[in-house]
């Protein structure tokens, strides 16, 4: 296999970057080091021009460990690792909301890997905010409140019951095992990156239900403050996604959001999700 010369072309200071020069269905070590380097160092990477296979996708994101299998999303036949979001399958519009994917587990996602199968001709693009730059953004009065503080974290925000109104007695019984086989759980409200040891505001619109330590008034409007400037335009890029683009975030410090402004166009993405730790706070 001939060496692979990768070129990183950041997109923001805060966040993002292009890779080019590599096939990700054939990497070498050297070119998987450089790729995990990458996403350290800008928390969401893109490649354009990919024709992944569903194996390769599978190859690459356990490369960063062991995989998630989401309790709602339909996933590739016989491949229950990669969850299929399709417009014309289900109802995507949970995603048009600032979320980090599965908080509402005691060990969230490491990251993803996603892949453009079918783009429509305009809209569905998808927005990542740096969670990092966020926390270093706040000011130092606030940064030392927050230090310290639970939040909790539930399923029902992003997949509630009005949600599934119309479907059979079936499904409506396996929510509520969904429900319940995933009761909410609590995270700090800023956590530690394992690997980079950097403070990360670690709340979102998508599932953080409320702030713990504080009296109820007093934590909801903390928490619409914190969820609303995480997400300010000067932490966030915008991606147009074409056929065959591949996306690896880092889900410990990200938040994202997928447009749903395409009507009943095709939108197909295929997602493999890397398994994570429990968030933790290291105080300094």
């Amino acid at each position: 296999m001939t060496a692979q010369i990768l070129i990183i072309k950041p997109i923001k200071q805060t966040i993002g970057a292009i890779i080019e020069g590599v096939n990700l269905n054939e990497l070498t070590d050297e070119a998987l080091a450089q790729i995990k380097q990458a996403l350290l160092d800008h928390q969401v990477i893109f490649f354009r021009n990919q024709d992944l296979t569903t194996d390769a996708q599978v190859n690459l994101a356990k490369s960063f460990g062991s995989l998630h299998i989401h309790p709602v999303f339909p996933t590739v036949p016989n491949v229950p690792e990669v969850i299929v979001l399709d417009s014309h399958q289900t109802d995507l519009k949970d995603n048009e909301l600032w979320h980090t994917d599965v908080t509402f587990s005691k060990t969230p996602p490491l990251g993803c890997v996603l892949r453009a199968v079918k783009i429509p001709p305009s809209g569905g693009d998808t927005l990542w905010a740096s969670a990092t730059a966020a926390f270093e953004a706040l000011s130092g009065d606030i940064q030392e409140k927050i230090k310290g503080l639970t939040a909790l974290h539930d399923i029902r925000l992003s997949f509630p019951k009005e949600r599934f109104g119309g479907v059979s007695e079936a499904e409506k019984v396996r929510l509520e095992e969904i429900y319940h086989n995933n009761p909410p759980v609590v995270h700090p409200v800023v956590r530690t990156h394992p690997d980079t040891g950097k403070p990360i505001l670690f709340v979102s619109e998508g599932f953080t239900a409320k702030i713990n330590d504080l009296p109820e008034e007093e934590g909801k409007e903390l928490l619409d403050f914190l969820t609303q400037h995480a997400v300010k335009e000067e932490f966030h890029l915008r991606w147009q996604w074409q056929e065959g683009d591949v996306a690896i975030w880092d889900n410990r410090c990200t938040q994202h959001k997928a447009l749903f402004d395409y009507g009943d166009a095709h939108r197909i993405m295929h997602r493999a999700t890397i398994n994570g730790d429990e968030p933790y706070y290291v105080i300094n």
